[in-house]
């Protein structure tokens, strides 16, 4: 970044809170976060770590350490690598499990903790209270930042930076868009129903929908139908803009699940629609092979 950007950035980053470092969360949840309700064990993946290194790590960014998740295939180095973005509720134990579901499937797959500036998403019981006190918070300028570092981390930790893929999830579907807009060297983003729309303001200064015309790398949308959240008529704007967008915008395409709400793929949540999940999960693997990942 240019010193007029470090300072923005810097201008961004919450005051300094319980040590010099000023982070909050000093590292990634155990079990599901609360504010997400009780989860429904009889249809939550658990995925195991057998054949795989996983675990909690720590990742150097520009005011301190972040915390983070990573798994990989044990022993293997020059790994293609996919950056996982949490829901507003963090790197609890749903994210964590798509870290290992990605990483048996040979990928390097890393998840950071980017509300840890901002509090501890599951330690919040309330959606309205953790969206007031964390999720709007936390600047779309520090999200860019933190990936960029994670990135960084994954390159000399395994990882291969010339096969750099992101996913993530409502919240995180929308950065997966705004850091392909961003990142020369991402190769395919998958975003799960993140928001495309929305007013501007000064933690948020640009929609989805604004950047298409930025895309650097093919991203894959998979939106549900009868999601109550993201209006239909955003998801064939963003369709449109897509067609009428340079290279890298025209080969993204948005999949649309007519009977599935929001959060179809959380497996522990009441929301989840195990077929669409399933086949949105088998379309996300395709894609990023077919992208070189």
């Amino acid at each position: 970044m240019s010193n007029d950007q470090d300072a923005h950035f810097d201008s961004l980053l919450p005051p300094l809170r319980l040590d010099r470092r000023g982070f909050i969360a000093t590292t990634v949840a155990t079990g599901f976060s609360l504010a997400a309700g009780q989860a429904v064990a009889q249809t939550a993946i658990a995925t195991d770590a057998n054949g795989l290194v996983a675990g909690k790590i720590s990742i150097p960014v520009q005011d301190g350490k972040m915390p983070a998740y990573r798994a990989a295939p044990q022993g293997k180095k020059d790994l293609p690598t996919v950056l996982v973005v949490s829901e507003i509720f963090g790197v609890h134990e749903y994210i964590q499990d798509v870290c290992r579901r990605l990483a048996h499937q040979g990928y390097l797959a890393i998840a950071p903790e980017l509300f840890a500036r901002q509090g501890d998403p599951s330690k919040y019981t309330d959606i309205p209270k953790l969206q007031a006190e964390i999720i709007g918070k936390v600047p779309d300028a520090q999200v860019t930042s933190d990936l960029d570092a994670t990135a960084a981390w994954a390159a000399s930790n395994g990882g291969n930076p010339d096969r750099l893929g992101i996913v993530g999830f409502c919240w995180g579907g929308r950065q997966v868009w705004l850091y392909a807009a961003h990142n020369p060297k991402l190769r395919a983003g998958a975003a799960w129903y993140g928001q495309l729309g929305g007013q501007p303001s000064e933690l948020k200064p640009k929609s989805v929908l604004s950047q298409v015309n930025q895309l650097k790398a093919k991203v894959l949308g998979a939106y549900g139908g009868k999601d109550a959240g993201i209006p239909m008529t955003d998801v064939d704007k963003m369709r449109l803009e897509l067609a009428e967008g340079p290279a890298a915008a025209k080969g993204s395409r948005i999949d649309v699940y007519p009977d599935a709400p929001h959060a179809f793929h959380a497996d522990y949540r009441p929301s989840y629609r195990k077929a669409e999940a399933e086949q949105a999960w088998t379309r996300m693997l395709d894609w990023f092979k077919q992208n070189g990942l």
